[in-house]
């Protein structure tokens, strides 16, 4: 079975269908903004990255067709499979190991993420329930460029909230090491408009060029990595616990 396949019919696909109409209507320029101010103050809780980690063993991604398994298998089957093909770029291991992070409702953590505060691409998956969202009519947002304007960078663009978004806030917030192409990764790995479709190139800087090149890599093994081979974690866990003392302080707040 190819991945990423959101036509075959099957209870599975018709969930995801389900979230990305729920995901599609909500996700506004003015609900983005909010999200961002209430999460960015990161004062829920704090907690050590690899703690984050263990948490993840109960949450199984509703917007995936192809994954039923626990996030952290997935998260080490990407890591594992970049290191052995990369295995100098230690950034990119850690990257890949906190890149899912997240919580709220599903619709507002997980799915493909997009824009807002411009037109909805049609290059988005399920774009027609798009049409429902406030912002589709609203000519502030509904244009090519909306609030934006041409190569002001990804940087500048709001979009759709969601653990990628969360999780390049905590690791900015809290002072990683990480190199820019690692914070590119973790919040734009779920932007597959600009990654599969050149979508919104329009919008890009030029440092956004050189780190789409690395997003491109860490991708192809977040999709294909989700394999059944089952990764030993206590055996891996001492080199990722020394990544994380590498790029980050020993708690971080979420």
């Amino acid at each position: 079975m190819s991945s990423r396949d959101y036509n075959v019919e099957s209870d599975r696909q018709k969930g995801v269908e389900e979230f990305y109409r729920t995901q599609h209507i909500n996700q506004t320029y003015d609900f983005v903004k909010r999200m961002r101010e209430d999460y960015g103050k990161l004062n829920r809780v704090e907690m050590s990255i690899w703690d984050c980690c263990e948490l993840l063993n109960e949450f199984v991604d509703e917007s995936d067709p192809d994954l039923d398994e626990p996030q952290i298998e997935h998260l080490l089957q990407t890591v594992e499979a970049i290191r052995k093909d990369y295995p100098n770029e230690d950034w990119l291991h850690l990257t890949g190991l906190i890149h899912d992070f997240g919580e709220l409702p599903q619709w507002a953590v997980v799915g493909d993420t997009f824009p807002v505060g411009c037109a909805f691409d049609e290059s988005v998956v399920h774009h027609k329930y798009f049409k429902e969202n406030p912002d589709y009519n609203n000519p502030s947002y509904n244009t090519k460029f909306g609030v934006y304007s041409e190569g002001c960078g990804l940087n500048n663009v709001m979009m759709s909230f969601g653990h990628d978004d969360y999780m390049y806030l905590v690791a900015k917030e809290n002072k990683t090491t990480l190199p820019s192409a690692g914070l590119f990764i973790i919040r734009y790995h779920s932007f597959y408009a600009l990654h599969r479709a050149d979508a919104y190139k329009h919008l890009m800087s030029e440092e956004d060029i050189e780190n789409l090149k690395w997003l491109k890599i860490f991708n192809k093994y977040d999709l294909y990595s989700k394999s059944k081979v089952r990764i030993d974690v206590e055996k891996v866990k001492p080199y990722y616990l020394s990544l994380i003392e590498k790029y980050f302080p020993e708690k971080l707040r979420w």
